[in-house]
């Protein structure tokens, strides 16, 4: 008798996002993907493929003059695949399809969106396709009046459906190397509309479906929210105001004030996993480039479209080093407690994190011969799951490409979920080890 192969979620999320990505790789190879109808070779594919369902930004061949419409089409539909969850659409296609959810695929579904139950997991997922439609068309519709002008009207509706999108679900991809080659957003740096209209899709985007969720059910009254809204909410308000007000006064002093202004605002909301910029970003200081990095590294919310180590994780660990100078043996927020599993998990995903951005950044640095900065600033964009680029990344060779693929596969399925995936988990011990003190700090 065969013994039936059993998955548990966290492996059904990993392999769910890598068929996802070979199948992209495959399409993305064909001669019609390609304006030149040769099809890219398999590793610039399997790269693109990789980059737009990580919703990353990362690429190796500008997207508007090196992919057709056809192979354009390809990366939206794996930047919306990968955006909104691999899961979240194979449940809703399950669901459609009049087939019965089973108690595993709920389970897993739990573990995609960082849903604290499996009870009303499958109205989560038709309340998440609802809201990603409402909010991607209403992206469309604000950019609607600067693309047609632009660009005509069939093309100027491709352009807005494909950078709401892109904006909602943090990819970072653009089209405007039609115009000039890996510029991204640089020509809509004044233009309010288009400022306004791709940071609300990102900050929407990062947030996190819980966040909607918790926040449609009591509108505006704060103190009704969850715990987790509230640290979600007030770190994400923090980590967009405070590195603007960083930029404005450090950074793009060449520019009118009006320009100045939405340059440094769009910088800090659009580092934190989304990708685009509207401002010459080797142009920066070495702080500018370090904060960026850093906002890089902590990206959005828990079962959002963002990846990164994610700001509840940041939160905790703030947190707790306050907990620790103030000598109170607790973390919490707004009087609630955390679990110290919580406190322990943070602490891992930090770990992992800067390990991985750092010697990444190491190992491609020695390999490509190239200044650190650069390496830290390419590798920390594609764990974070951003796409911000400093230029280096067309021109690295296969094994720095392989590790970026592998450091944007991790950021965007999470760095717990692949520990449990590759790790079988055990009962804990009946009986705890003897305890004994060491000294830290």
């Amino acid at each position: 008798m065969k013994r039936r192969l059993s998955l548990t979620g966290p492996q059904i999320i990993i392999l769910g996002f890598l068929i996802v990505i070979i199948i992209g790789s495959c399409l993305l190879c064909l001669p019609f993907a390609t304006r030149d109808g040769q099809g890219a070779p398999f590793p610039d594919a399997l790269f693109t493929s990789t980059s737009a369902v990580c919703v990353t930004g990362l690429v190796v061949h500008d997207t508007a003059s090196y992919w057709s419409p056809f192979g354009q089409a390809v990366i939206l539909l794996l930047i919306q695949t990968g955006g909104m969850g691999v899961l979240t659409l194979a449940v809703a296609v399950t669901s459609f399809s009049g087939k019965k959810i089973s108690l595993k695929q709920r389970s897993a579904m739990q573990e995609s969106v960082s849903a604290h139950q499996v009870g009303g997991i499958v109205s989560f997922t038709g309340f998440i396709l609802k809201m990603t439609a409402i909010f991607e068309l209403a992206g469309t519709a604000l950019m609607l009046p600067v693309f047609i002008p632009r660009f005509g009207i069939a093309k100027g509706i491709w352009y807005s459906v494909f950078h709401s999108i892109s904006a909602f679900c943090n990819a970072g991809f653009d089209l405007m190397g039609a115009e000039a080659e890996y510029s991204s957003l640089t020509a809509f740096r004044a233009n309010p509309v288009m400022n306004i209209a791709v940071m609300l899709l990102i900050v929407i985007g990062g947030i996190g479906f819980l966040t909607w969720q918790d926040i449609g059910k009591n509108k505006l009254h704060f103190k009704r929210y969850r715990m987790q809204t509230k640290v979600i909410l007030t770190t994400s308000a923090l980590l967009i105001a405070i590195p603007a007000l960083l930029y404005f006064w450090l950074e793009f002093g060449d520019m009118p004030i009006g320009e100045r202004i939405w340059a440094s605002l769009f910088q800090s909301v659009t580092a934190r996993t989304a990708g685009f910029n509207t401002a010459d970003l080797t142009a920066l200081s070495g702080a500018g480039l370090t904060l960026m990095i850093a906002l890089m590294l902590v990206g959005g919310s828990p079962g959002s479209t963002a990846g990164g180590l994610k700001t509840t994780t940041l939160a905790v660990m703030l947190s707790t080093a306050f907990s620790v100078f103030r000598h109170r043996g607790q973390t919490n927020f707004f009087g609630r407690r955390i679990d110290e599993e919580a406190v322990r998990q943070a602490a891992s995903i930090v770990t992992m994190y800067l390990a991985l951005f750092i010697g990444g950044g190491c190992v491609i640095s020695r390999i490509e011969g190239l200044p650190l900065k650069e390496c830290l600033f390419e590798t920390a964009s594609a764990i974070g799951t951003v796409g911000l680029t400093l230029g280096i990344t067309p021109s690295l060779g296969s094994i720095s490409r392989a590790i970026l693929i592998a450091l944007m596969y991790f950021g965007r399925v999470g760095g717990l979920t692949v520990i449990f995936a590759a790790v079988s988990s055990k009962p804990a011990p009946p009986s705890t080890l003897p305890q004994e003190k060491i000294t830290v700090g």
